[in-house]
Order: C-alpha cells, then structure tokens, then sequence
C-alpha cells in the first residue's frame, strides 16, 4: 500500500471513530437533559477529492461544492444533524488533523471553561456569516472546536 492510500486509511478511520463515538449510547453523558454533539467534523487534508470520495462511498453521504465561508470545505449533512468538513490547508504550515466542534449553547462560557482547564485559545470566537460562532481551542496537543449556532 502506498504512503497516499495509507493516509487516506488513517484519516477515513480518524471521522469513523469520531462519529462512532458521538453516537447516542446509553452511558453517554448528558449536561442539563442535552447529549454532547459533535456539530461538524472538519478534516483538513491536501487530498480532499480523494477523501471525500472515499467517505462518501464508505458512509452513503454526498460532499456539496466548496464552500467559501468554511476555507473551501466540501461538506455532507449527517443524519444526526452534524456536518462533515473536507479542505485544503489555508496555509502551508496548517498541518493535516481532524478536528471535532462541539455543539454548545454559549460559546463564551465553553471557552473560559477550556482556558480554566489548562487549555490554549488558538482561535478566539468568530462569527462565520450563515454558519454560526466558532473558536478553536488546543489541550494536550489536541485541537478542539466549538460551535454555536
């Protein structure tokens, strides 16, 4: 197996885990009557088309055109009503990752509870117009997001 179907494995199974993991379970845990939400999985990658190809062939869900206010991505709807994210990097040093948001009610709040717990704001709460507030947080190496409608 080449070095591009290998990354292409590793970053379809990365989204597989993470919707797995999402799905509603009975020991999930639930805030004031609310289950946690991933809201959109973004998956920054140079090979976009091939990505969402085979993400669409493995999970029956269709990829829209661009989208400028998500950096180009590609997006499919879920049936849980979450949102899968295919793009490019925006710069050459973004690095590939997959990145879950979670849905939150006061994005604020989210933020200042994730700085309280050690976490580094990487990007502050933005307003992307017709999408929702988001803000990106970084906490054991691991990048975060959230997102408020």
């Amino acid at each position: 197996m080449n070095s591009t179907k290998l990354w292409i494995g590793i970053l379809c199974f990365a989204s597989v885990v993470v919707l797995a993991a999402t799905t509603q379970m009975p020991n999930t845990h639930v805030a004031d009557d609310k289950a946690v939400q991933v809201h959109y999985l973004e998956i920054v990658t140079k090979q976009v088309d091939d990505t969402c190809k085979v993400l669409a062939d493995a999970h029956g869900i269709e990829f829209s055109d661009p989208i400028p206010e998500l950096g180009n991505a590609r997006t499919a709807d879920l049936p849980d009503g979450g949102r899968i994210g295919v793009r490019a990097p925006m710069r050459e040093t973004e690095a590939p990752v997959v990145r879950p948001y979670l849905l939150v009610d006061d994005i604020d709040a989210g933020i200042k509870a994730a700085e309280q717990g050690g976490a580094q704001v990487a990007i502050p709460p933005m307003t992307i117009p017709n999408q929702g507030t988001f803000s990106i947080y970084i906490l054991g190496g691991i990048e975060h997001g959230l997102w408020q409608q």
